[in-house]
């Protein structure tokens, strides 16, 4: 909620304001009329200084005041976009008439924060204003393309009658300078958080106070005006759920960042959006279109690139992309940021640019002190003092074009943590630079020039393309020769991270680089087409740079897709490798490889363990993550964006055998004890218990995943549309169920502790399914229960054979389970209690807390941060966004 800022009390000011005047006028003789003011000579000012003893004219209500009046000869002015008048602590605005009615974009950002609040650097939003003028009064409207027409024919008039711009601010013209431009007192905007784009609810505060804020500074350039306030907002008090705010409200000053930017006279031709190439874009609605209806459109982002020899097949852009290193970042990286940027150099060849990209220090405060990072003429890199492991490459674009007009790039120091431990636990048995940590400067280089590559992607258009990183075998991914040329996935914007497959003596690469993806993606968006000057005009040599894909899968996109994320196992994030079972073997191996380098690597003589318990659950979500990658084949669907006369069917299930592989795989793998992690050595150093739990955590959550309604459901679907044999529900649940009871098939069955809780859980997982208000409705229900029965026989005979106690009380309890499921007097009411208390999980592994989903994360590397949860967060309660 925004709270108005504090005021100080008007009364006794409106009545000092009413009460002189009376008086004055009571005590003083009535005024001898004055003939009337001559008119101006040509060239002398209206404004005059009145001769002495002359007295001024009566200035009537609304009317402008004389210039010198209002902008003293106290006033600090700057000339530019606008002209900028600054008196004390008042801002001034002299808005010149040409500048009326042009498109200006607002955006703003913080610069600095208090601790919990937000981070520096961060972007707020965005707008697009134009100022008008009606008389006395400047308005300032807010304008949206979201509706277009043609321009021309009658449906332009609807779409303008239903466009009407809102007013968002309107200010008296307290004077006028040079051609009548309108002098405005912007103050308000600058020293309380009532500018165009406010930062309050951006930080879940509330209003500004006036008397503890302040402008910090303001500065007009030729296109621009820059400006930067210190705000402090009042914070939302502490509360428990249900109960009042305890407490006073915090206080939070922030140093907020204005930047008003005039937008190009002629908007960059729009290229429309493919969604065979993932770009971000800006939507609208074409009421133009020669459609039977309001067509959609999406304009792509990206930067305005035009070559200087528009006839030559590579040229140099007239103007190119540059990007800045701030001057808060650490001098050991700058060399390697600069090269993660110009890293795309290649990329925009492919697209006819040479030195599309480059990337520069940020001036010195002596070479320019007006230079400020979050000034909107410049594309800059930052670095964030906080602990996040993360970093985030927004831009701000132009809206009717979607011209990118700069981006800033923002890395959270402890990014340095999250490439370290990632690639310790995917790495350190194939490069002897990572079995000791911390990691040395050079290679610590290297990987933050990766995620510097990634994130300029993100900020020239480029969206996560999660399917590149299938586009490669296994045997690729082991060639030393094709990965140096070809890195380890097809895109840097996927989430591959780094080559987990690769195996000692291989010598591959181990580190992402821009791939054929990326240069296809850029040359996508950003060759120049001559003679095309509509986005219409276009499409049909678009469309044929699109169409390789048919052809070639490593230039495919998909990734952010509902379907995909969820079915499609070509679609994965910290994943390599076009056969998921393939790669996880190899993974697997070296797991084990890096779970004996661990001890060493971490210790230190005379410190504690706490690295040491950090990377050994890294190593078991690795783990996690890799065993769920082979997950997805299971009532997997592969999507290839194929369009109309390119390419043949877009959804094709995996095939049954495959499927069948991947259970099995997930029953000798996820389901058998990992006793190579299981090291005395290393858990006797941690935890005084737990290894127990932490292996049931792992299994619990894939058999949860397994077992999801919406797989057996889409297993269901498939047998019942497929015109060949298919990997069936019935058989999922057969061989699962079979999977995790196999000591029944034994003449004496002994089932050891970890098996025991195996066991356990796989109950507990079918009882939601079968009993109370969320039990299944589908196939899936009969299906289970059927399994349970046969389930019940089987113990029955077993267990006058079972001569080890613990097996047989285990299995007599687990009979009672069944029972308990299967009888419908134990009914929803009875459950309730319980199943609340059980830990379900996602298909996609995320945490749901029992019976309310936590929505998963985005991941890090250009995402927002999520507030899900994976198994591992759940069970060590250490929160990271993976």
């Amino acid at each position: 909620m925004k709270f108005p800022p504090k005021k100080s009390i008007p009364t006794l000011v409106l009545l000092t304001a009413v009460l002189v005047p009376v008086t004055a006028f009571a005590q003083a003789p009535a005024p001898s009329p004055q003939p009337p003011a001559p008119t101006p000579k040509p060239g002398e000012s209206a404004d005059k200084k009145p001769a002495d003893g002359e007295k001024k004219p009566p200035v009537k209500p609304g009317t402008p005041k004389p210039y010198k009046d209002v902008i003293t000869a106290e006033a600090k002015s700057d000339a530019g976009l606008f002209t900028v008048h600054r008196i004390d602590e008042k801002v001034y605005f002299e808005i010149p008439p040409e500048t009326m009615g042009k498109d200006m974009l607002w955006s703003t950002e913080i610069a600095q924060t208090t601790t919990g609040y937000g981070f520096g650097g961060t972007p707020v939003n965005s707008r697009i204003l134009r100022w008008t003028r009606r008389n006395n009064t400047v308005y300032v409207r807010d304008v949206s393309y979201a509706l277009r027409g043609d321009g021309k024919t009658a449906i332009q008039k609807a779409v303008d009658a239903a466009s009407v711009q809102p007013i968002l601010a309107a200010f008296s013209v307290e004077a006028e300078g040079k051609d009548k431009a309108a002098v405005i007192d912007v103050t308000k905007w600058f020293n309380s958080d009532s500018a165009p784009v406010t930062v309050g609810p951006e930080l879940r505060a509330g209003g500004a106070d006036t008397s503890r804020s302040y402008i910090d500074k303001i500065k007009a350039f030729p296109t621009n005006i820059e400006a930067r306030s210190l705000l402090t907002l009042s914070g939302i008090p502490a509360r428990s759920a249900g109960a009042p705010p305890t407490g006073p409200a915090p206080s939070i000053t922030v140093l907020v960042h204005h930047s008003m930017t005039l937008l190009p006279e002629k908007p960059m031709v729009g290229r429309y959006f493919d969604s065979r190439v993932g770009y971000f874009t800006e939507g609208f609605e074409d009421y133009g279109s020669s459609e039977n209806r309001v067509k959609p459109r999406e304009y792509i982002t990206r930067y305005r690139l035009e070559k200087k020899d528009p006839t030559a097949t590579v040229s140099e852009p007239v103007k190119p992309i540059v990007y800045y290193l701030s001057r808060e970042i650490p001098e050991k990286w700058r060399s390697f940021m600069k090269k993660g940027v110009e890293d795309w150099q290649v990329a925009f060849e492919q697209a006819g640019f040479k030195n599309a990209i480059l990337c520069k220090d940020a001036p010195t405060e002596q070479e320019d002190p007006n230079w400020d990072p979050e000034d909107a003429r410049y594309s800059v890199i930052r670095w964030a003092a906080n602990p996040i492991q993360n970093a985030m490459g927004p831009h701000v674009h132009d809206p009717r074009s979607g011209e990118i007009v700069s981006a800033h790039i923002i890395f959270w120091h402890d990014i340095l943590k999250l490439n370290e431990a990632w690639y310790f636990v995917q790495c350190a048995a194939l490069d002897p630079k990572a079995q000791k940590l911390p990691l040395p400067e050079e290679l610590m280089g290297e990987l933050i020039r990766y995620v510097t590559a990634h994130e300029v992607g993100h900020t020239l258009g480029l969206r996560h393309n999660h399917k590149a990183s299938s586009s490669f075998t296994v045997a690729q991914l082991r060639d030393k020769a094709f990965t140096e040329a070809n890195g380890n996935e097809a895109s840097i914007m996927d989430y591959g991270r780094f080559n987990y497959v690769a195996q000692p003596g291989d010598n591959a690469r181990l580190i992402p680089m821009i791939g054929a993806y990326d240069k296809f993606a850029i040359e996508w968006g950003y060759k120049p087409l001559p003679g095309r000057d509509t986005p219409d005009a276009e499409k049909p040599e678009l469309d044929a740079i699109a169409a390789r894909q048919v052809a070639d899968p490593t230039l495919r996109f998909n990734g952010e897709t509902f379907n995909a994320v969820i079915i499609d196992p070509t679609v994965q994030t910290e994943d390599l490798g076009s056969d998921p079972i393939e790669a996880t073997t190899l993974g697997l191996k070296n797991i084990d490889r890096n779970v004996n380098l661990l001890l060493s690597a971490t210790s230190k003589f005379g410190e504690d363990y706490q690295m040491l318990d950090e990377m050994y659950n890294e190593l078991l979500g690795q783990r996690q993550t890799e065993l769920n990658h082979v997950v997805k084949l299971v009532g997997g669907v592969v999507e290839t964006d194929y369009h109309a006369g390119r390419g043949g069917e877009v959804f094709v299930p995996v095939p049954a055998a495959k499927q069948a592989q991947a259970v099995k795989f997930l029953i000798d793998n996820a389901f058998a004890t990992p006793k190579s992690l299981l090291v005395p050595g290393i858990l006797n150093r941690i935890a005084p218990n737990g290894v127990m739990d932490r292996v049931l955590a792992s299994q619990r959550q894939i058999l949860n995943s397994l077992l999801n309604e919406s797989r057996v459901k889409r297993l269901v679907d498939a047998e019942a549309l497929s015109r060949t044999p298919t990997y069936t529900a019935k058989r999922l649940v057969s061989d699962v169920q079979s999977g995790v009871w196999t000591e029944l098939n034994l003449t004496n069955p002994r089932v050891d502790a970890y098996r025991r809780n195996l066991q356990r859980a796989y109950l507990q997982t079918m009882r939601p399914r079968l009993v109370g208000d969320g039990a299944s409705q589908s196939e899936f229900r009969p299906l289970a229960s059927a399994a349970l029965r046969g389930l019940k026989k089987q113990i029955l005979l077993v267990l006058p054979k079972t001569t080890d106690p613990l097996t047989a009380e285990h299995l007599r309890d687990c009979q009672k389970q069944i029972d308990s499921i299967l009888d419908p007097k134990f009914g929803p009411t009875a459950v309730a209690s319980l199943a609340s208390f059980l830990p379900f999980f996602l298909e996609d592994g995320t945490f749901t807390g029992g019976v309310t989903p936590v929505q998963p994360g985005q991941g890090s590397f250009g995402c927002a941060l999520g507030a899900g949860m994976d198994w591992q967060t759940f069970f060590t309660g250490s929160a990271k966004n993976r």
